[in-house]
């Protein structure tokens, strides 16, 4: 299956990227001339990550019938010093809240999804070191 992306120049630093019929704005930093129209184009990876896990993460629990929660994936990154800038570290923090979350059945759809079906995180994985953090009620518990 392939997938295609176009992404326009609109003019002076920013781009725009029709993905699936949606536009994505990206500009560069006012230091380096852009205008802060869009995103800078690296933590697009990290939504990207975060986008892909969570539609696992809630599928997979909408399977085992866990309900009634809030969920967020927050990611944070570390970048190498030298050009090529990249990250070196990505830390994926999957936070649930809610009332009596059942624990196994969490760890298990991130797990599941970090480990075996997102796609973007096993392609970051071979770049990076991807580190897996979950949260309930403000608790790590993994």
């Amino acid at each position: 299956m392939a997938t295609t992306v176009v992404t326009k120049w609109v003019g002076n630093m920013v781009f725009d990227a029709e993905v699936s019929g949606h536009h994505i704005l990206m500009d560069a930093d006012p230091e380096w001339g852009g205008e802060d129209k869009g995103s800078r184009p690296k933590p697009l990876l990290m939504a990207a990550l975060a986008g892909c896990s969570g539609l696992d993460v809630v599928s997979i629990l909408k399977k085992m019938q866990v309900e009634n929660y809030q969920f967020e994936i927050e990611t944070n990154a570390e970048s190498t010093s030298e050009h090529p800038i990249v990250y070196h570290t990505i830390t994926a923090k999957f936070k649930f809240v809610g009332e009596n979350l059942p624990e196994d059945k969490i760890i298990k759809a991130v797990t599941l999804s970090t480990e075996r079906y997102c796609g973007v995180n096993a392609m970051l994985k071979k770049a990076a070191n991807v580190i897996v953090k979950i949260t309930i009620n403000d608790v790590e518990v993994m």
